[in-house]
Formats: C-alpha cells, sequence, structure tokens
C-alpha cells in the first residue's frame, strides 16, 4: 500500500472534525506530564471538545481550502489540535487556564468562527465567558426588576393594600388652586377696527 493511501483516511479524519467546527486552537504540548495531559484531556472531553495529536503535513492538507487555512503557519515542532463544533470559545478557555498552571502547554494559535488567531488573541478569546454564563447573567438582570416588583407588591398586600397606605400629611391636603381666567366670549371681546 502506497504512502498516500495511509494518510488519506488521517486526513479526510481531520477535515471530518474541522468541517463544522467553530473554533479550532493548536497547541504544543512538549514536556506536559502523563498526568497533566490525561487531566487537560479529561477537561477537554467534558466540555465536548475533540483534542487529538496529528502530524503537522496531515493537518496542513487538510486545513488547504478551508477557514483554517491560516493555521499552517503554526505547524512547526509537535502540534495538537482542540476542535469545538458547539462553544467557540470553550478550547481557548480551557487550554488558556490549564496553561496557567502548566507552563509547558503553549498556545500556538487559532481560528475563532472564522477569524484567525494569535496566542495573544487566542488568550483575549479565553476571557469570553461561556454561552451558559452569559445567559445566566442576563437572565439575572432581567429577574432583578422582576423580584423587586414583586417584593413592592407583596410589602403593599401585607399592609392591605394601596388603599390602606397613608400618604403624607402635606400631600393630603388641597392646596388652593389659582383659577384661570375665563375666556373671553365674542361680545365681550374688543372690536377689531
Amino acid at each position: 500500500m502506497a504512502k498516500v493511501e495511509l494518510k488519506k483516511p488521517i486526513v479526510e479524519e481531520i477535515s471530518a472534525y474541522i468541517k463544522d467546527a467553530q473554533s479550532v486552537v493548536l497547541v504544543d504540548y512538549r514536556g506536559l506530564t502523563v498526568e497533566q495531559d490525561t487531566n487537560l484531556r479529561k477537561q477537554l472531553r467534558e466540555a465536548g471538545i475533540t483534542y487529538k495529536v496529528y502530524k503537522n503535513t496531515m493537518m496542513n492538507f487538510a486545513f488547504k481550502g478551508t477557514d483554517f487555512e491560516s493555521l499552517t503557519s503554526y505547524l512547526e515542532g509537535p502540534s495538537a489540535i482542540a476542535i469545538s463544533t458547539t462553544d467557540a470559545t470553550a478550547p481557548a478557555r480551557i487550554l488558556c487556564n490549564f496553561a496557567k498552571g502548566a507552563d509547558k502547554l503553549e498556545i500556538k494559535g487559532g481560528v475563532v468562527e472564522g477569524l484567525a488567531y494569535d496566542a495573544k488573541g487566542i488568550a483575549e478569546i479565553a476571557k469570553i465567558p461561556s454561552r451558559e454564563e452569559l445567559l445566566s447573567k442576563l437572565l439575572g438582570s432581567i429577574q432583578s426588576p422582576i423580584t423587586n416588583f414583586a417584593r413592592v407588591m407583596n410589602q403593599l398586600a401585607e399592609k392591605g393594600g394601596a388603599s390602606e397606605c397613608e400618604a403624607p400629611a402635606a400631600a393630603t391636603e388641597e392646596a388652593p388652586v389659582a383659577e384661570a381666567p375665563a375666556e373671553e366670549t365674542a361680545a365681550e371681546a374688543p372690536a377689531a377696527e
């Protein structure tokens, strides 16, 4: 069997992974201990992220003609690829957080929603909260006014309703109302000369 025939299934596998990917991040994993690598793989797997080590030439062939072609410049030295089809920021977030404790893990670059980023750009992407966090913050900000309104209505109900609530004495006394001048009728109006 020729070498090309052996490489073709691997290139097709990579192509299948990146076809619907929202984000792809490349890392250099050299120097990680087995324990660190196992822990990293576990975190990525729990987040639904595909993490694999491929030869650079295989990834190079798979990236050609796709949105991820800009990653070919990062294919030097050992490379692992993290791919997410559901959460665009998850690979960057998990890998950058993990790299804080494992200084041997080096972020090379990545593509997030069609835009290429270097290592610094991926670090900035990692600061974006997950979709679930953003939704919970949104719901919290929507619920807060509703909760406050419900609390006020409950206090009114406990006091016996709005009719039982006394207004300040100054507001209940009637202030003298100045009468507006009556409109002149056509008969009273001075005749135009």
